[in-house]
């Protein structure tokens, strides 16, 4: 296998938590250069202020990892291929179905890796629960993903912001998820959407989906919120056509089937997102999966709108 050169675009909390330490212990990456609009430093490898900066100093470079918020990354995206550059993609991938589709044919038309990452994808109870799924009618699936948005995006007004996703932002980790181990494709039916008096994007969703999947009448249903505090929840329950009931707990590193824990490890999704980038990388191919980013275009299309309280850090 070969060694990586990578550089970071974009050095905020999930490259400070994620990417710089997985890379770090990946001996198929090297961090060849941050860049920071802020300046932020990582002992010994340069910061750049822009990408183009970036590309003049180090032409050679491999690849670089986009982790600026969502709204940018068509564009950084873009520029980064069109510099020769191999591309990861923080998760959401881009603002738009549209631009994430336009990204697919630059970089097959420049020859270049593109990688869409959906972490939570990568969890250990994830693969488990889509052997279990395979060929099985749904009776039943209840996503509950709820979590504290000052905990995860401290101070972050870009969350709020068109172009932000809001709620969708963790929502789309149980969607990708969901697409991942569900043997048939889910619709988006029905959606309420609940908006802060004062914000662009929601700080909870309520999803009903429609599939092929699951048995006439099932209740099939997610449920977003960014307002709990303490215990953080992120699960998906699933009941199949002879009663066996399969819970994916803790972003999916946990699987119990009827109660009974099966598949429990530390969560190393970001391990598992470069270990496959290595891989594409060695072998010129790219991966985009753009089911569950469809999967929240279609809640805003079809969601009622309703307003909350103002939401102040």
């Amino acid at each position: 296998m070969s060694q990586h050169s990578i550089a970071i675009i974009g050095v905020g909390k999930i490259a400070v938590d994620q990417h710089l330490p997985v890379i770090a212990k990946n001996p198929a990456f090297r961090l060849a250069a941050l860049v920071s609009q802020r300046g932020i430093e990582q002992a010994g490898v340069p910061t750049f202020r822009t990408p183009a900066e970036l590309y003049a100093a180090m032409p050679d470079l491999d690849a670089v990892a986009i982790c600026t918020p969502p709204s940018v990354r068509h564009q950084v995206a873009l520029e980064a291929l069109n510099a020769g550059m191999n591309v990861l993609l923080e998760k959401p991938p881009a603002p738009t179905v549209s631009e994430l589709a336009d990204l697919v044919r630059q970089a097959a038309a420049r020859r270049c890796v593109l990688f869409a990452t959906w972490h939570s994808q990568y969890n250990a109870g994830v693969e488990e629960a889509k052997k279990r799924l395979a060929g099985r009618k749904i009776a039943s699936l209840a996503i509950t993903w709820k979590e504290d948005v000052r905990r995860w995006h401290p101070g972050q007004e870009w969350i709020w912001q068109p172009g932000g996703f809001g709620v969708f932002d963790p929502g789309i980790n149980a969607l990708s998820i969901l697409t991942e181990i569900a043997p048939e494709p889910f619709f988006v039916t029905a959606a309420t959407l609940t908006y802060p008096a004062n914000r662009d994007t929601p700080i909870a969703a309520r999803l009903t989906f429609a599939s092929d999947a699951g048995l006439p009448g099932a209740a099939l249903t997610a449920e977003f919120d960014w307002r709990q505090t303490g215990d953080q929840t992120w699960t998906i329950e699933i009941v199949v056509e002879d009663g066996t009931r399969l819970t994916l707990i803790d972003g999916g590193s946990k699987l119990a089937i009827n109660g009974n824990l099966t598949v429990a490890e530390p969560m190393a999704e970001y391990e598992g997102i470069y270990a496959r980038f290595a891989g594409l990388l060695d072998r010129g191919e790219s991966a985009v999966d753009a089911a569950p980013f469809h999967l929240v275009a279609d809640a805003m299309v079809v969601g009622k709108r309703e307003t909350t309280d103002a939401f102040e850090w």
